[in-house]
């Protein structure tokens, strides 16, 4: 089935623009990952995120992040977040990007943890 979202299809063609830009594999591994079908998606919960990024690292969630568990201040770009997510995000002094937010801000891909798929 071919994507039909035009944000979707724009941030794929925008990710492996940045990959041939910048020379690193991340963003091509992630337009990768977006280009398969969304019930393929991971979808991540908060606890699982704490237990696996660093202090100094943005955790990037080629899905949806949900809200189950606990979180300290962090970093957290994704396609999507559950509102229960985003409130303990932000509550917890971290902050939420979208994957374009992410590319803007760390075009090099630097510190960056994938989580989930």
């Amino acid at each position: 089935m071919k994507k039909t979202n035009p944000q979707l299809l724009n941030l794929i063609e925008q990710l492996r623009e940045a990959s041939a830009a910048q020379k690193v594999n991340i963003w091509n591994d992630i337009a990768q990952r977006l280009e398969k079908p969304r019930k393929l998606y991971p979808q991540v919960n908060l606890e699982k995120i704490q237990k696996h990024v660093q202090e100094k690292e943005t955790a990037l969630v080629p899905g949806k992040v949900l809200g189950k568990g606990e979180i300290q201040k962090m970093e957290i770009a994704a396609w999507a977040f559950s509102e229960t997510a985003r409130q303990k995000i932000k509550k917890a002094g971290g902050k939420c990007y979208s994957l374009p937010e992410l590319l803007k801000k760390n075009p090099k891909g630097k510190n960056i943890r994938i989580i989930g798929g």
